[in-house]
């Protein structure tokens, strides 16, 4: 129980305050003494013109009605207000240096929410760092003045409380200036703003630390001076002492996993229509990048439009497409050609059907509403696209996206000088946001042209190290498939047969030909052969 008494500084008979952690405090004159040492009591600062003609603002102690700032308080942190008749116009925050000496003035126009400093602020300490001694058990950062006061305040005045200097973009900088004194704090309270800003600056400050030195509070309210404005000292207190240590980005107790371990919706599986690749790969799952890679006119665009329907078909997820070869027009006649069994994206072909046939397959396909295509004319960043991407994840809640394809991405930068750098930056970006979202990303790159005199258009056997640009295909992509096929064979059979080849299977490990895929010219469907791995001679294959 704290125990009431005299005080040393004023000679009050009664009004200091010894608290159980040690410290006291004189309700009387504001002295306030650390742990009980016997280091020389800090003294308010009274608010007035420093010597210094660069610290021009002066102001009365009052109380911040309007932010319910005590009058108590706003001495304590030698603050003051200036006022036009009855309404206060700025509140003006006292710096110091080291020494405690006012060195600096931060001036806030309350109407038109503007600052200003006045002095050398560069050169003071944290918003109140003269006012709690040197060490302690607790001290606790906010990321303004007034939050600073209102902690203050709502931690029933027995803990120290400071902010920083200017805003979320300072708190490294300024908790770097301040290291030493904070350091010596047990432990490290962080009571930023409960944004995007606010949480991005805790971790970056609570990075500075030791381990386990630094705790986040974990707020339901904006700032500290929201729960002062509503009364809610009893949600601040509490949210106070259950502040989370910190812990590093991507560090994770897998003991609290628990029962998420088995949830499945962080792992949608979608078997591929082919079952010889199903063999291998398990099908495909959302959270992964699977990139599909083939020489010229292998089969790559009827291989995805075959994919999008059946994920079409055995789903009902949203799918995006970023085709950046074709227009939208003809990537929905690709995904109704599929369901038509007819090359519908061939005008001639078309026309031989009536509009309610076609009508038909379109309410089938496209009309949905599930499938999501970018409608795009000219040049266009990576970041541009990469936006896309995202928006089509978020906001239209995509669970598959098709993007075809990377090399082309690459070729429409404005400086290409080095390609493979150049897919190395777009590969971690696309990993990443795979990470980020959680979606399906089915990724089309080329091949680089093979020395020799055999090509890729002869069938020739494609490896990882045949993929265009960069290692970084082959690492950041949780599947590669690639597509052989011999489109120079005299037979019509073999030159219309499609070798897939796993080149790389982080799900099973699994890799090797997977199956053949034969296309139908008149029906513009790709189906399976049986039995891909016995004898010719056995398996009837036509080549």
């Amino acid at each position: 129980m704290p125990v009431k008494g005299s005080c040393a500084n004023c000679n009050s008979s009664d009004a200091n305050t010894m608290y159980e952690d040690g410290h006291s405090f004189c309700y009387s004159c504001k002295n306030y003494v650390h742990k009980g040492n016997k280091m020389e009591a800090l003294k308010v600062v009274p608010i007035t013109n420093n010597s210094s003609n660069t610290l021009k603002s002066v102001g009365i102690v009052d109380a911040i009605p309007e932010r319910r700032i005590a009058k108590d308080t706003a001495r304590l942190y030698n603050t003051a207000i200036k006022k036009s008749g009855s309404m206060t116009t700025h509140h003006i925050y006292q710096y110091f240096d080291k020494d405690g000496t006012h060195i600096a003035n931060k001036v806030r126009e309350v109407q038109g929410k503007k600052f200003w400093s006045e002095g050398n602020l560069a050169g003071a300490g944290l918003f109140g760092q003269h006012i709690f001694g040197k060490a302690g058990k607790f001290i606790t950062i906010c990321e303004g003045e007034v939050d600073a006061m209102s902690g203050y305040e709502l931690l029933g005045s027995k803990w120290p409380v400071v902010s920083i200097k200017n805003g979320a973009a300072s708190a490294v900088q300024n908790c770097t200036n301040s290291f030493e004194y904070l350091n010596k704090f047990d432990k490290i309270v962080l009571c930023f703003d409960n944004d995007k800003a606010g949480k991005e600056a805790a971790l970056l400050v609570a990075d500075l630390f030791e381990p386990n030195k630094c705790l986040i509070m974990d707020m339901e309210f904006k700032d500290a001076n929201e729960y002062l404005k509503t009364n809610q000292r009893e949600k601040f207190s509490k949210a106070w002492w259950n502040a989370r240590p910190f812990t590093p980005v991507g560090i994770v107790n897998l003991a609290d996993l628990g029962e998420t371990l088995y949830d499945e919706k962080y792992c949608e599986t979608v078997p591929y229509p082919w079952q010889g690749l199903n063999d291998k790969t398990y099908g495909i799952r959302t959270g992964e990048l699977v990139t599909f890679t083939s020489g010229a006119g292998m089969g790559k665009s009827s291989i995805m439009r075959e994919l999008m329907h059946h994920i079409m078909s055995n789903t009902k997820d949203n799918i995006g497409v970023l085709a950046m070869e074709e227009n939208i027009r003809n990537t929905a006649f690709n995904l109704m050609s599929v369901e038509a069994n007819a090359r519908l994206y061939i005008k001639e072909v078309r026309d031989s059907f009536t509009r309610e046939q076609l009508t038909a397959w379109q309410e089938k396909t496209i009309g949905t509403g599930r499938f999501f295509a970018f409608d795009h004319f000219g040049s266009i960043s990576n970041d541009e696209i990469l936006g896309r991407v995202r928006f089509m994840a978020r906001g239209l809640k995509c669970k598959w996206i098709v993007l075809d394809h990377l090399s082309i991405l690459v070729s429409g930068q404005e400086d290409n000088g080095d390609e493979r750098k150049s897919i190395d930056i777009l590969m971690t970006k696309l990993r990443s946001l795979v990470e980020e979202t959680g979606i399906g990303l089915l990724l089309v790159s080329h091949l680089r042209r093979p020395s020799g005199d055999k090509g890729h258009e002869d069938g020739r056997e494609v490896s990882l190290s045949h993929l265009r640009g960069s290692a970084s295909i082959a690492h950041l992509s949780d599947s590669v498939i690639a597509l052989e096929r011999n489109q120079q064979a005299t037979d019509p059979a073999e030159a219309n047969t499609t070798i897939i080849r796993v080149l790389k299977n982080r799900y099973t490990g699994d890799t090797g030909v997977a199956c053949r895929l034969h296309y139908d010219k008149e029906s513009g469907r790709m189906t399976e052969l049986e039995n891909p791995f016995v004898e010719e001679e056995e398996n009837n294959i036509p080549f």
